[in-house]
């Protein structure tokens, strides 16, 4: 089974940039669609932004559209999701999960179908 480890998180001011990488080992992350989940205090975890094996196909959540970018880079075997114009409201940790079910994203992919996880990572908008 792969192990996913995830980093970059930290405190940004409203309107700054982050990149999250989810680095992995034990596979090659080239096997798998890589999905990126956050979840706030109080909250359920939500699906932020994924992408197919490879990298042809990606899905983003209203939320972060035209903010967020996912990528691969298969040299490091990581997936990063860079992070930009953030809000207060993004303030969440940040999972990775992989998923061998999804070839092609229509829809918003659903949890249950991603296996493995990362431990997370915190993200802070805040001024």
């Amino acid at each position: 089974q792969v192990q996913l480890v995830e980093s970059g998180g930290g405190l940004v001011q409203p309107g700054g940039s982050l990149r999250l990488s989810c680095a992995a080992s034990g596979h090659p992350l080239d096997y798998y669609a890589v999905g990126w989940f956050r979840q706030a205090p109080g909250k359920q975890r939500e699906g932020v932004s994924f992408i197919n094996s490879s990298g042809s196909s990606t899905y983003y959540a209203d939320s972060v559209k035209d903010r967020f970018t996912i990528f691969r880079d298969s040299d490091k075997n990581t997936v990063y999701l860079q992070m930009d114009a953030l809000k207060p409201e993004d303030t969440a940790v940040y999972y990775c999960a992989t998923s061998t079910v999804y070839l092609w994203f229509t829809a918003a992919p659903q949890e249950a179908l991603f296996d493995s996880w990362g431990q997370g990572t915190q993200v802070t908008v805040s001024s």
